[in-house]
């Protein structure tokens, strides 16, 4: 009986990490297509070079 609740505990803690990492991804997508989107919607200062469009 406690192999099978620790077995239980096993794959919900897997299949947790599984559905997180599924929805790291998706965030990690997102965020670098707004960074695209950024970097291209930034435009080009005259004389200056690309436009610093983040604070660091």
């Amino acid at each position: 009986m406690v192999a099978l609740i620790v077995l239980l505990l096993v794959l919900a803690v897997f299949g947790g990490l599984g559905f997180a990492a599924h929805v790291l991804w998706i965030v990690l997508l997102v965020a670098l297509a707004l960074w695209l989107l950024g970097f291209l919607v930034g435009g080009v200062d005259a004389g200056l070079g690309r436009r610093r469009w983040y604070r660091w």
